[in-house]
């Protein structure tokens, strides 16, 4: 088991719900995936035409596979959730993000091969970003890393991505059964991951059926 195995079985649990991008490309450096999730939800008053409220609610998920989870490992993650994803995929370069968004969480998963150190994993599990927009009246943005190491079986993360343990521990025993994977799944199903450009980040991303 290497840690590209593990997430190709980790990217057909997320590809349920989420758009897979391979690979990813950000400011020259090539990641092996990126995952994104949109949803939009609407109140109305007895016609579709009286639109009381709407609210977008965003998940970005960049996906790193690295032979060990060092502190530069760890920096180039918060760097990526902080100086990309923030400006790059919430505001889209502007001041804040569009009228009716309401949440954008922004995550970094680092899958390495050797078990995690204990300075590692008490900064992961440290690491806190939020910001809110025009007094949260354009919402909030929170970014969360977490790191799998294969070695060991173990899933570390900050305080709000500890409710992803069981999937990612599942991973191991899909593996370990050997249950297909994402690239199988799409090569018995006749589909493909998404290629990066193919998005337009100014409209609602539109699913692959």
């Amino acid at each position: 088991m290497n840690t590209m195995e593990y997430l190709d079985h980790l990217l057909l649990k997320y590809s349920n719900t989420f758009d897979i991008y391979m690979p990813y490309v950000i400011k020259g450096r090539e990641y092996p995936a990126y995952g994104h999730y949109f949803s939009h939800v609407e109140r109305y008053v007895l016609m579709r035409k009286a639109n009381m409220w709407s609210t977008h609610t965003y998940e970005h998920i960049l996906f790193m596979d690295v032979p060990e989870c060092t502190t530069e490992v760890i920096d180039e993650a918060q760097d990526i959730i902080e100086n990309y994803m923030e400006p790059q995929l919430v505001r889209r370069g502007g001041d804040t993000p569009e009228e009716n968004h309401m949440s954008s969480y922004m995550n970094v998963i680092i899958i390495a091969g050797k078990a995690l150190t204990g300075d590692a994993a008490g900064r992961i599990k440290k690491y806190k970003f939020e910001k809110g927009y025009n007094f949260n009246l354009r919402g909030f943005s929170r970014g969360n890393i977490a790191c799998v190491s294969i070695e060991d079986k173990k899933f570390v993360s900050n305080r709000y991505l500890k409710d992803k343990r069981k999937l990612y521990e599942q991973v191991f025993t899909d593996m370990e059964k050997g249950r297909p994977g994402f690239k199988e799944v799409c090569e018995r199903t006749g589909s493909a991951p998404f290629k990066q450009g193919e998005e337009d980040m100014g409209v609602e991303f539109k699913r692959r059926r």
